[in-house]
Parts: structure tokens; C-alpha cells; sequence
């Protein structure tokens, strides 16, 4: 019979405050997606429970999971501000390759943004193929949070075809800047919300019930 892990190793629910993103509230977009103040809370754990190494590193793998798609998203934000301000080295000027790497950026931007739409929309199909699910049969409670976040996937997902859209347009004419930005601008607001939100509400279940049956 395995051993419990030294009582040393084991953290309270409070741990889960710690380890979520909070949102910031910061807003690039003039344009809301949904009213923040009607997201379901889930009810909170009993305050004595606990949780081993192994249960807090399957909620850390969701923050990690969700780290990178921040930071995917910082990239694309600095392409974008390259791209529209022009940026380059006292060599490239000197060089007279400006044209040169404004072009290169302008292509990765395009590109880039393409491959992250389609990274984010693998990453909300599979927590709702697999891992929504099963929370949904592991704790009832979850229902309405869980509902919620399926709700904002849809609303992520028309979010991700309008960047889609301005990613044709800028493919077509690359000193179109300005409806991609517009576009990310929309994306980043709601991609980050609600990434702080799924952190805040679904890291103790999953330490709790794990992210697959069994």
C-alpha cells in the first residue's frame, strides 16, 4: 500500500489563490464580449482539505498550459507594434534594409497570427472533448462554471474568425495593420479573462478529481 506524502508536502486549498493568473482588468479594446459579473463562482473546497505534490502539479500543468498561450499572445502584440512603428536598428537604417524587414515582420505577423488561432482552438477543443467532461461527472457543482466556460469558448471562437478575417485583409494589403491590431486587441481582452477566470475556478477540482477518469 503506498504511503501518504509527508504531512510537510501537503498544501491547503489556499494554495490554488496563488498559483492563478488574477486578471489585471487591464482592457486594450473598446468593445466588451461578455459582462465579467455574471461568471457562476464554484463552491469552495473545505477549508482542512489537502493535496499532495502530484495533485498540485496537475493544476500547475493548466497554468503552464495557459502560460504559454500568454505569451504567445505577448509576441504577437510586440509583432504588431513592430510592424506599425516601424521599428528596426541604427544598422538596418544604415543598411537601407528597412523595407526589407518590415516585410519580413509584416509575413511573420500574418503567419503567426494564424498559428496561434489555430493553438488556442486545439487547446478549447480538448478541455471540451475530454476534460470538461469529466469534471462535469466528477463534481455536479461544477455545472454552471463549467457551462460558462464552454459558453466563452463559443464566444472565443468568433473572436478567433474575426482575426481570422483581418488576417486575410492584411494578407492583402500589408499596410493594414490596423484591423488586425483591432482584431488581437478584441482577442487578447477575452483570451486573458478568461483564462484567469478557468485558473480561478477549475485548478482545486482538477488537484482534487485529476483531468482524466481514473
Amino acid at each position: 500500500m503506498q504511503q501518504p506524502p509527508p504531512t510537510s508536502h501537503l498544501a491547503g486549498p489556499e494554495v490554488f489563490a496563488s498559483m492563478a493568473t488574477p486578471d489585471d482588468g487591464v482592457r486594450l479594446s473598446a468593445e466588451p464580449v461578455w459582462v465579467e459579473a455574471d461568471r457562476p463562482t464554484a463552491t469552495p473546497a473545505p477549508p482542512d482539505s489537502t493535496y499532495d505534490l502530484q495533485a498540485l502539479a496537475i493544476a500547475g500543468h493548466l497554468v503552464d498550459v495557459h502560460d504559454h498561450l500568454r505569451g504567445n499572445l505577448q509576441q504577437i502584440q510586440s509583432l504588431i507594434a513592430q510592424v506599425l512603428q516601424g521599428t528596426m536598428t541604427p544598422g538596418e537604417a544604415r543598411s537601407g534594409i528597412y523595407e526589407t524587414t518590415l516585410a519580413r515582420h509584416s509575413w511573420n505577423l500574418g503567419a503567426y497570427c494564424a498559428q496561434y488561432c489555430s493553438m488556442v482552438t486545439g487547446h478549447h477543443g480538448l478541455e471540451d472533448a475530454v476534460l470538461f467532461p469529466h469534471l462535469r461527472k466528477a463534481d455536479a457543482e461544477l455545472e454552471p462554471v463549467i457551462d460558462r466556460l464552454e459558453q466563452e469558448h463559443h464566444v472565443i471562437h468568433e473572436v478567433l474568425g474575426k482575426v481570422d478575417a483581418a488576417i486575410v485583409k492584411f494578407d492583402g494589403d500589408r499596410s493594414d495593420v490596423a484591423s488586425l491590431q483591432q482584431a488581437m486587441n478584441l482577442l487578447t481582452d477575452a483570451l486573458l479573462s478568461h483564462l484567469s477566470y478557468e485558473e480561478r475556478e477549475l485548478l482545486e477540482p482538477l488537484a482534487r478529481h485529476g483531468m482524466f477518469p481514473g
